[in-house]
């Protein structure tokens, strides 16, 4: 695979394009909720949303019916034209790359709201080849539009494929927000046999070993994405990028689904999708960090204020990995905190 040198990877792919960012902005992403902006009823709700959550995404693709798809990305540009997003980022994913819709998403949305929108997610991304022919035609249309700030591209693991070429994505350009997982189109891909999109699957898991008493045998369930969830986080984070939890899609099983953002926190996402409006709670609760586990932390960061040598806490050894791991929690505590009083207070920020 040829490389592109450092002093290219960081210039603008068109003259009179924004420079790529160096790092990423830091921002709260606990939730990126879609809302489908076609629908004229949600879209005269948005300005009580806006507030409410930390990404607002207008989607384009699936789930948006086929006669909907131009009035879906009319209604997005309609919304983000209309509004002051503040703090809250502004995200659209656009219709995937073989569709005939894609290109007309991103023309049109760049040359009417450029500047409005952060992020571009971009489905069923299989390699680095699908990021560079986006990278290259944002920067073509920052230029042509005057846009300031480059559009980052966040993309969608869903493919067998994409999960093989995980690190080459996430390597492949500046504009690189991050990447999230999708567990129906990647369930497909691998022919994997369930019809759930995310969450776990009773018939997956380990067996306890057999005793005398065979109807006291009991199966564990497992965790169906454990593996790739985790290899999409040491991707992201090698290349300092954000992973997220996509979409779990029974929104009558709550339990369920704060159990499975609660799987991708741990292993290191900083958010999960909302599809319905109670998964925002549910992502707030679960993407910001446990009040014991925060003020435990600054303990240890108040006892060792260089992360240097080694103390005891509350019976436990603490030295510069769980230093840093300390750091991690509240660093996030911190940007949970300016924007939820309640959290504030608690935390004792």
């Amino acid at each position: 695979m040829t490389v592109k040198p450092a002093k290219k990877f960081f210039e603008p792919l068109a003259i009179g394009a924004p420079a790529p960012l160096r790092e990423l902005p830091v921002a709260l992403e606990r939730m990126v909720h879609f809302f489908p902006p076609h629908n004229e009823k949600l879209r005269a709700r948005i300005a009580e949303t806006i507030p409410q959550v930390d990404v607002l995404l207008g989607n384009l693709e699936d789930a948006i019916p086929i006669e909907a798809k131009e009035a879906a990305r009319a209604g997005f540009i309609e919304v983000a034209k209309a509004h002051d997003f503040g703090a809250t980022g502004l995200w659209t994913r656009v219709n995937c790359l073989n569709s005939p819709w894609f290109l007309d998403d991103v023309q049109q949305i760049v040359a009417a709201a450029g500047d409005k929108l952060d992020v571009v997610m971009l489905p069923k991304v299989e390699g680095p080849w699908d990021i560079h022919y986006l990278d290259q035609l944002l920067a073509q249309l920052e230029a042509r539009h005057q846009v300031r700030k480059p559009i980052l591209i966040h993309a969608i693991l869903e493919t067998a494929l994409g999960v093989a070429n995980v690190e080459a994505i996430a390597a492949a350009s500046p504009r690189m927000h991050g990447m999230s997982l999708g567990p129906a189109d990647l369930a497909a891909s691998r022919g994997m046999k369930t019809t759930r999109v995310g969450g776990g699957h009773p018939f997956y898991g380990v067996l306890a070993d057999r005793s005398d008493d065979a109807a006291a045998r009991t199966l564990f369930q497992q965790d169906l994405w454990h593996y790739t969830v985790a290899k999409m986080v040491d991707a992201c984070q090698a290349y300092g990028i954000k992973a997220f939890y996509g979409p779990f899609g029974d929104f009558s099983d709550d339990e369920a689904c704060e159990a499975q953002f609660r799987n991708a926190f741990l292993l290191g996402c900083v958010g999960a999708w909302s599809l319905h409006p109670k998964q925002i709670d549910i992502a707030k609760r679960v993407f910001s960090p446990d009040v014991s586990e925060v003020l435990f932390a600054r303990k240890i960061l108040d006892a060792m204020p260089d992360g240097s040598g080694a103390v005891m806490i509350d019976g436990k050894m603490q030295d510069d990995a769980t230093w840093k791991q300390a750091k991690v929690i509240v660093d996030l505590a911190r940007r949970v905190a300016a924007r939820d009083p309640a959290r504030a207070a608690a935390y004792g920020f």
